[in-house]
């Protein structure tokens, strides 16, 4: 078993700057690639930004420049530093870890964006 918590999110006003996180537990015994998804109410799920287990990162078009995923190996944590927010980055956010042939989701984070 794996378990993510995200945490992080919340309302901001345009231009402002959120940092998500996300902590993996459970059985995850090497560096795993882990992502970030968005979704919204009735809408596909997203690849917003992912991670590599040596790095390598890629993003969403609509983010680059203003999103930076990153990690903490040592603490199995994934970050998702959002700078520049819009309003149309309001979705609820959910990190993955990919172990083996198996994706574990976090329960989701909420980032709305006032404009």
């Amino acid at each position: 078993q794996v378990q993510l918590v995200e945490s992080g999110g919340g309302l901001v006003q345009a231009g402002g700057s959120l940092r998500l996180s996300c902590e993996a537990s459970g059985s995850i015994f090497s560096i795993r690639p882990m992502g970030w998804y968005r979704q919204a109410p009735g809408k596909q799920r997203e690849l917003v930004a992912r991670i590599t287990s040596d790095g390598n990162t890629d993003y969403l078009d609509s983010v680059k420049g203003r999103f930076t995923i990153s990690r903490d190996n040592s603490k199995n944590v994934v970050y998702l530093q959002m700078n520049s927010l819009k309003p149309e980055d309001t979705y609820i956010y959910y990190c993955n870890i990919v172990v083996g042939s198996r994706v574990w989701w976090g329960q989701g984070t909420q980032v709305t964006v006032s404009s």
